[in-house]
């Protein structure tokens, strides 16, 4: 009984601690100056990367810094997904090997073949 009552006030102070604004943000304003922060990173890196390529007098303005950031970051998560997709299709041949393996071994358990 007593592990009950301090599961019970882990759990509550861990969602009174998560649930506590830090320095007057929400979670949903803190993902979002990460989504903000991470985009221009990315769009910084894109415009200095292109105006390493093109002619001093042809460079990108750093106008264009938040639009290749968003799109940088939203191409950095269609990657992932599909390397999640592909890695989900071997999991699926292997579990599916797997399965092939096992009832061939209760088959060959079945018939006492050794």
């Amino acid at each position: 009984m007593r592990y009950v009552w301090a599961v019970g006030l882990i759990v509550i102070l861990g969602v009174a601690a998560l649930a506590q604004d830090t320095a007057g943000k929400s979670v949903g304003d803190q993902l979002l100056t990460f989504v903000q922060s991470a985009a221009e990173l990315i769009g910084r890196g894109l415009v200095r990367i292109l105006n390493l390529v093109l002619p001093e007098d042809r460079e990108v303005g750093s106008d264009l810094v938040q639009p290749l950031g968003y799109l940088g970051l939203i191409t950095a998560v269609l990657l992932l997904f599909g390397i999640l997709e592909a890695a989900r299709k071997v999991i699926w041949i292997v579990v599916i090997v797997g399965w092939v393996l096992l009832v061939v071994r209760i088959v060959l358990d079945a018939l006492r073949v050794s």
